[in-house]
């Protein structure tokens, strides 16, 4: 797929930017010479999740195998990415709804996870209907489209007083958000997910689309142009879509989300200035862990 090569070259040119690392030394940090650390939303979330796990797979670089669920979410995002690049609104426009339908289905390839690609044809189809009743199809298709971003950010000292740091740090945050939707002069992220929704979730997708708020916000205007979006637009709501579960949920931004993503990159510097990246125990989820057969932690008597 094109989409996916594209995504992949942009995976691999940020993994090779050495202006900025997962294996980052604060102790360095005046030398102007040594890079600053990298942090994307997967890495983030992947410290807050287990810091150990975050150890083994950004820092220690150890490989892990490829789940299905991983597998399949490659895929998805890729269609997705490609069924935007190819609709055509003038020709959707002359439509009935069940010829839409048919069409939006066809934009689709067939594969393993054709049932998810019908329920999001679905969803597509009537949300062009929707659209076009409004009479906002200008609206309908996304300005950025898996848009790639990047910025500086500098995190003061005292952003988490439970993990205070020595000084303030400038670090670089970079990501590729699935799609950015505008409406009523503001823009609205939206993650599509492939696994199934639970309302236990919330919390840790309000997380992840603050992280992209903030990217969105503090990208310089050539990253924002080269992504299709235009400087000092707003971003007022965000949302997230799970097409295996037809759940699709958009609110206003909560800046207490905002702060929670803020404090949770301070706590990030605060391990890496302490040199500790402990392990967290759930048995439910540490039994899955990629890393579970080399995690000492993993092996204690708690198991047992």
């Amino acid at each position: 797929m094109i989409g996916g090569e594209i995504k992949m070259t942009y995976e691999k040119e940020i993994e090779e930017m050495d202006e900025y690392t997962y294996q980052w030394l604060p102790e360095n940090y005046e030398n102007e010479d040594e890079p600053i650390l990298k942090i994307t939303k997967s890495s983030m979330m992947s410290h807050l999740w287990c810091p150990k796990k975050y150890q083994f797979g950004y820092i220690e670089r150890l490989p892990q195998d490829q789940t299905e669920a991983m597998r399949k979410g490659t895929y998805v995002h890729n269609a997705r990415e490609e069924f935007f690049n190819e609709f055509d609104i003038k020709k959707a426009e002359e439509m009935s709804h069940n010829e839409l339908l048919d069409y939006c289905t066809s934009l689709f390839p067939v594969d393993d996870y054709f049932d998810d690609y019908i329920a999001i044809a679905a969803f597509e189809a009537n949300r062009f209907a929707e659209s076009k009743l409004e009479g906002k199809l200008d609206d309908y298709l996304p300005p950025c489209n898996e848009g790639k971003f990047d910025c500086e950010l500098t995190i003061p000292a005292n952003t988490d007083p439970k993990y205070p740091l020595s000084r303030a740090y400038k670090v670089h945050l970079q990501g590729i958000i699935d799609r950015v939707f505008e409406e009523d002069g503001s823009y609205i992220p939206m993650e599509l997910k492939t696994g199934k929704w639970s309302d236990s979730k919330t919390s840790s997708m309000r997380k992840e689309m603050a992280f992209y708020k903030i990217l969105i916000e503090s990208s310089s205007e050539a990253v924002l142009r080269q992504a299709g979006l235009e400087p000092n637009v707003p971003v007022t709501h965000w949302s997230w879509y799970y097409p295996t579960s037809n759940y699709i949920y958009v609110e206003e931004v909560k800046k207490s989300s905002v702060t929670s993503v803020m404090k949770s990159i301070a706590r990030l510097i605060h391990a890496y200035e302490q040199k500790n990246f402990p392990a967290k125990f759930f048995y439910r989820t540490c039994a899955h862990c990629s890393y579970f057969g080399i995690c000492e932690a993993a092996q204690e008597d708690t198991w047992v």
